[in-house]
């Protein structure tokens, strides 16, 4: 798996952080997301899909792989 986010289209709603904190953060100064892994271990996956599902501007791209 491997995830790329865009955070041009990224709106800071945090959504991504609650569901997978291992995977996201976001910055202090404006709440854009910052991806901590680009490739989540495999008891991360899950969550991390689910956060891009979730992700309210579409800003997160999973590949599976």
């Amino acid at each position: 798996m491997k995830i790329s986010v865009d955070e041009d289209k990224c709106i800071g709603a945090g959504q991504c952080v609650l569901t997978a904190p291992h995977t996201f953060d976001q910055r202090d100064s404006d709440g854009v997301v910052i991806l901590l892994s680009a490739e989540p271990a495999a008891p991360e996956q899950a969550a991390a899909r689910t956060a891009a599902a979730v992700c309210p501007a579409a800003a997160i791209t999973v590949v599976a792989g």
